[in-house]
């Protein structure tokens, strides 16, 4: 009996030895999303007026995604898709959720296995810091949908960068528990995000952390000496650009910080880094989109194509770059494939570094896009897509679709003739999605 008990202690102690080596060996993820960011406000990506040399140096240092697009030319749905792997409307997110439900257009459905839940499955320690967007009451709260932690904000954007509010109310939130901050809250953000490094430092198991930034999304509020620095060097810029230009900036150093954290700790070689958009540049607020037409909201290029790169030190090429054509959901697969963690259910994102520009998977995979908008627009729908070089829009859900060759008119300016074989192809197929997506409730049942 005390020889099969010994053996029994001999037997776990060996499983837990081979988990923690396990553990070890499995690359810690980061992905950096930013809200709102223009795609021309990289200077990596020719941006005028704008010094970005951090988030340059990401884009030098690993894979750029020049054909990478957001689920969704706004927020909440492509945060959705993000942490599933699938289209928005799939998983109950259509549109932005809001607390008030009158001005919600989505419900995070709640028995989705998420990357962060997926990841803990597998041994990884998991956290949102920032921005979360999708639900501010349970069952839909960062903790409960697989973050181990959460320290940031539950809703969409702050009225104000220093006070943390919106609507007047706190959504700054450690794990379950309200509390309050001080400091502009990209910094605040990037704070919490190196203390997150430095103690997952002391532990044997791999991390995965969303570091979700609210900036540049408006109010355009950037510390005061930012602001003052970017006048002082180009007096050409109107206001409202300037203000925008130091947002960016600002970021950008903060972002810094974090990576340097990294390389400071030890850490940054067995680190994936993603760096991301939810949706395109806000014009209004001063973004710049590039020679891209449309901004957020917008199912042209400027609201829906992001600046996306990933990098994995000595496991990824240095500037390197593919023209596969990738959409957020995509992230979902990429990453579990780079980590060596099999998927076992249906998603709607491909393995990006799996399918290559040549593989009839690429060639012949559709895309959607969707928005459910808000009141002013009667809460109706409206929808993209994309096959190879043609995408159909329609931009508002009032207007008509048109068909582009975005490979012969990349900034959509000569829509083809309705007659044109691929615009009844892509909305033939639209249509089935949207037969699909119609099954999946986006408002909580009996509420």
């Amino acid at each position: 009996m005390i020889y099969r008990i010994k053996l029994l202690l001999i037997l776990i102690l060996s499983i837990a030895i081979s988990q923690e080596i396990w553990a070890q060996d499995k690359p810690n993820i980061i992905i950096i999303m930013t809200d709102d960011l223009g795609y021309g406000d990289l200077s990596f990506n020719r941006g005028q007026n704008i010094k970005t040399p951090n988030i340059d140096s990401l884009f030098n240092s690993g894979v750029v995604f020049i054909n990478f697009y957001s689920n969704s030319p706004v927020c909440s749905p492509t945060r959705a898709s993000l942490l599933t792997g699938k289209y928005p409307d799939m998983v109950g997110v259509p549109g932005v959720i809001r607390k008030k439900k009158d001005q919600s257009w989505g419900y995070f459905k709640e028995d989705e296995l998420t990357l962060p839940k997926t990841l803990k499955n597998e041994g990884y320690n998991t956290a949102l810091i920032g921005k979360w967007h999708l639900g501010v009451e349970s069952p839909n709260l960062p903790n409960q949908r697989g973050f181990t932690f959460f320290h940031g904000f539950l809703s969409g954007m702050m009225d104000d960068y220093y006070e943390h509010l919106q609507n007047g109310e706190a959504f700054m939130r450690r794990n379950y528990e309200a509390i309050t901050a001080d400091g502009h809250a990209t910094e605040v953000f990037s704070n919490w995000a190196i203390k997150y490094i430095n103690d997952n430092a002391k532990l044997p198991s791999p991390f995965f952390m969303l570091l979700s930034y609210n900036a540049p999304h408006y109010p355009i509020q950037p510390p005061n000496k930012w602001y003052s620095e970017v006048k002082k060097r180009d007096k050409s810029l109107s206001e409202k650009r300037a203000k925008y230009v130091a947002l960016v900036e600002h970021l950008d150093h903060e972002i810094g910080r974090v990576i340097e954290t990294l390389k400071t700790r030890g850490m940054y070689e067995n680190t994936i880094i993603v760096f991301t958009s939810d949706n395109g540049g806000h014009i209004p607020s001063g973004a710049s989109n590039g020679k891209l037409r449309g901004s957020k909201t917008d199912m042209y290029e400027g609201g829906i194509k992001v600046p996306t790169c990933l990098v994995w030190k000595n496991k990824i090429k240095t500037n390197s770059e593919t023209d596969i054509l990738g959409i957020t959901m995509d992230l979902y697969p990429t990453l579990l494939g780079l980590s060596g963690v099999e998927i076992n259910h249906v998603i709607d994102g491909i393995n990006l570094l799996q399918h290559n520009n040549e593989s009839l998977a690429q060639k012949n995979r559709t895309i959607f896009f969707v928005r459910r908008s808000g009141y002013d627009d009667a809460g109706l729908s409206y929808y993209a897509a994309r096959q190879g070089d043609f995408k159909l829009v329609q931009n508002t859900p009032f207007e008509s679709m048109q068909l582009f060759n975005i490979s012969t008119d990349p900034f959509e300016t000569n829509p083809l003739d309705s007659n044109h074989k691929m615009f009844k192809m892509l909305r033939y197929d639209l249509s089935q999605h949207i037969r699909k997506s119609g099954k999946i409730p986006w408002q909580r049942i009996n509420q």
